[in-house]
């Protein structure tokens, strides 16, 4: 969509000298990108703690009522060799 808008050269100039981009409409499409996404944020962050999950953390944190056996002394000393590493 074209539009014609009466921005501050030296607002603009900054704005794509941070971002790294050459176009004026590449660094106002992205600009805009990112204030959308940041509020999305921080809507989101406002919904902490209001929405039901149904999860009981309770349960979901207690450990399973079989504990693996714990590996010998022994086992645990072996180590398999190391591989040489690839060159990049």
């Amino acid at each position: 969509m074209r539009t014609t808008l009466d921005l501050p050269a030296l607002l603009l100039d900054e704005a794509q000298h941070l971002l790294g981009f050459k176009s004026k409409t590449d660094t106002v499409v992205v600009s805009l990108t990112e204030l959308i996404r940041r509020h999305r944020i921080d809507e989101l962050k406002g919904l902490a703690g209001r929405v039901d999950l149904g999860i009981d953390l309770g349960r979901s944190r207690r450990r399973p009522d079989e504990v693996p056996a714990r590996r010998s002394k022994l086992a645990r000393c072996k180590r398999r060799p190391r591989l040489p590493r690839a060159k990049p």
